[in-house]
């Protein structure tokens, strides 16, 4: 069932923690109301990034595809069906998850593309193929000037998928691209690293308590 919070309670106590993060108050809830909004509709999220932002993007779908700080049970039914197919041991394994694809990790692909094509489109290329209409393309990218990343937020939108960034101080080229632009008011790479943590575990947080915890007050 689907319910309206009337606060963003995770995103609140982020700004308590890191008052910095103030100067993207806007952008961060209108990214949040973009991820609930897809994921509602049966959407999915597609992240990607070069270096460290490749290993934040694989992080992020950690903590989306299954449980992160509250419990995910599935409904009885499917519950029912997969103890049917495998016992209660895998009906009581499985929790519900949020679906969202890192498009770094697949090596074979990647390097296929950047052998056969280029590296620059070896984001792109996937998100043709996994995106649809509806999904969000979270791009993570400290200086906001990596163009695989940028062709990727293009793509998307060329298919009517809703394109977030995570950047430093500037935004870089794909500011100019992307529908949401996060600019973390920091400019050098580790400190816009140090802040895009807490940011993004702020987002999952949001969404675990959206779909599967307590109501908002």
């Amino acid at each position: 069932m689907e319910r309206k919070p009337t606060e963003f309670q995770f995103i609140e106590e982020l700004f308590g923690r890191y008052p910095k993060l103030l100067e993207c108050e806007g952008e961060i809830h209108r990214a949040m109301e973009l991820l609930l909004d897809s994921f509602q509709r049966g959407g999915k999220l597609l992240i990607c990034g070069n270096g460290g932002s490749a290993s934040d993007s694989d992080h992020i779908v950690g903590e989306l595809m299954k449980e992160f700080c509250i419990k995910r049970d599935l409904p009885w039914d499917i519950k029912k069906k997969l103890e049917e197919a495998g016992g209660t041991e895998l009906s009581e394994a499985i929790r519900e998850a949020l679906p969202a694809i890192s498009l770094d990790a697949h090596t074979a692909l990647i390097t296929a593309v950047i052998n056969d094509v280029g590296a620059e489109f070896m984001y792109a290329q996937q998100v043709y193929g996994y995106g649809k209409s509806g999904d969000v393309l979270l791009g993570l990218s400290t200086s906001g000037n990596a163009k695989n990343v940028d062709y990727a937020v293009k793509t998307a939108k060329a298919l009517g998928i809703g394109t977030i960034l995570i950047t430093g101080r500037s935004g870089g080229l794909i500011k100019k691209s992307a529908d949401i632009a996060i600019c973390l008011p920091e400019s050098e790479t580790y400190k816009v690293q140090e802040l895009t943590l807490p940011l993004y575990h702020a987002l999952c947080l949001q969404l675990e308590e959206y779909f599967w915890g307590l109501p908002f007050s």
